[in-house]
Order: structure tokens, then sequence, then C-alpha cells
């Protein structure tokens, strides 16, 4: 993981791009990743650890009926996250993360479902991708190595 770490400090570096997260069920692993290397700080603007809706919906902007809607695991609420951390720390590139670390789940909702946001100037892009039970700390770091990959490509 060092090296997929290090090609995103060099390529945002290199663009002069800031990045952020907000991160729910990976608690904050992405952001720390991203601080993992000297020199960050050139690149990474910062993060938010929402695992509430409230803090959802009160740090990052997302609306409630949002996730009345559709749930806190899902593509629109991934989608404002995104485009809330984004807003709120002027990056250039924020990423999101909300899933089902487990145990538990649901027959709609299974654990190790992950939705992931990713915003940039007028574009956002979501997906869900669905890990499988493969327990809580293995999901969390599955999570965080997706979450990292976007970021990379979009700085592709």
């Amino acid at each position: 993981m060092r090296g997929l770490k290090r090609r995103i400090l060099t390529r945002a570096r290199a663009r002069g791009l800031r990045l952020a997260t907000a991160e729910s069920c990976t608690g904050g692993m992405v952001a720390a990743a991203l601080t993992d290397l000297p020199g960050s700080s050139e690149m990474f603007s910062g993060g938010f650890v929402t695992y509430s809706n409230a803090l959802k919906r009160d740090l990052l902007n997302v609306d409630e009926a949002l996730i009345a809607t559709h749930g806190a695991v899902s593509e629109p609420v991934a989608q404002a996250m995104a485009e809330g951390a984004r807003a709120g720390t002027g990056a250039d590139i924020a990423v999101a993360i909300t899933g089902i670390a487990g145990p538990g789940g649901s027959e709609y909702k299974p654990e190790g479902r992950v939705c992931f946001g990713l915003a940039s100037a007028g574009i956002t892009h979501t997906e869900t991708v669905d890990f499988g039970a493969l327990g809580r700390a293995r999901l969390r770091r599955a999570a965080r190595d997706h979450a990292l990959g976007l970021i990379l490509h979009a700085l592709a």
C-alpha cells in the first residue's frame, strides 16, 4: 500500500490538487493512509468521520430526506458526503465511504456492502462494491484500499 500512497502524493503534488475524505465505516482509515507519508500536508486538506446520520447531516450537509429515502448506505448518500467534504474543505477531490462493516446487515443491505462517492470539479462518481462478509477488519481495509484506488484514478 505504501506505493499506492506515494503515487497519490506524487500525482496530487504534480497537479497542485488537494484531497479530502468523508468516512463512515472506515472510521478515518483513508485519511490516516493519506497522511502517513511526509509531505502529505501539501495535498491533504482534511477529513470527516461521520459515523452517525446526525453528523452526516450537520458536518457534510447531507439532506435528512436523502438518508430517509435511500438509507445511509447508498450511492446518493455517498455522493452527498463526497460533495459535502469537498465543499467543507475547499479540496479539489473528495472521496466518501459509507458501508456495512458487520457483523450484521440485512437482506437488502448485506454485510460487506460499501458505497463510494468521489467528487471533483463538477463531477461526482458513485459506485457500490459488495465485498462480502470478510469480517470487520478485512472489510474496512478493503474499503480503504478501494477508496485510495479511486483517488489515484481521479488523479490520472
